[in-house]
């Protein structure tokens, strides 16, 4: 798939580049105002966090830490299975630690509820969570972000990370994709 046909694929684009950028800034500094003196541990949740967490890094100023995990509820298809995998655990104990958790979106909470719990179990000081996109409309699980990137309406994102069967990650924006393409007869 070529560049010029993958952005073929897209509707139209939801949040901009510059826009983007904006506020991830101003996310980082948030984050860096509440977390004075302190040096959280950043969870990138995989793989559609991975260009985010990158970017929100570079603008918060305390100390930090960064690990991954893989979780999986979604597999090639475009609704959650509700069936949650973890791919790829953390490497270190978060016991006594401030983690925030970083995510590409929120949708229905199935994912983050099970991670959670999970994380909750392993007595972490403090545990947050920050997703560059809610889209409230599909929450089915109590869960709620700490910090926010954007709100957006129930259609199919990707881009800056978020994709669609592995694809279309790389895209600098948030588009929404035509139905056309995931869709199937």
């Amino acid at each position: 798939m070529k560049g010029t046909e993958m952005r073929n694929d897209i509707d139209h684009v939801l949040i901009s580049e510059e826009t983007l950028q904006k506020r991830v800034a101003e996310l980082g500094e948030q984050i860096s105002r509440d977390y004075t003196g302190k040096a959280p541990l950043l969870v990138s949740v995989l793989r559609g966090s991975f260009i985010f967490m990158a970017d929100l890094t570079r603008h918060i100023q305390p100390f930090c830490q960064v690990d991954f995990m893989a979780v999986s509820s979604y597999g090639s298809g475009t609704q959650s299975s509700g069936q949650v995998n973890i791919v790829k655990d953390l490497t270190d104990s978060i016991e006594g630690k401030d983690i925030i958790v970083i995510e590409d979106i929120l949708d229905s909470g199935n994912t983050l509820s099970y991670l959670f719990q999970l994380l909750k179990a392993r007595n972490p000081a403090s545990l947050k969570l920050c997703t560059l996109l809610d889209k409230p409309s599909r929450r089915t699980k109590p869960i709620q972000a700490d910090y926010v990137g954007f709100t957006v309406p129930d259609e199919f994102v990707v881009g800056y990370g978020l994709d669609y069967d592995e694809l279309y990650r790389n895209l600098p924006y948030i588009g929404v994709l035509k139905p056309c393409v995931y869709q199937k007869d």
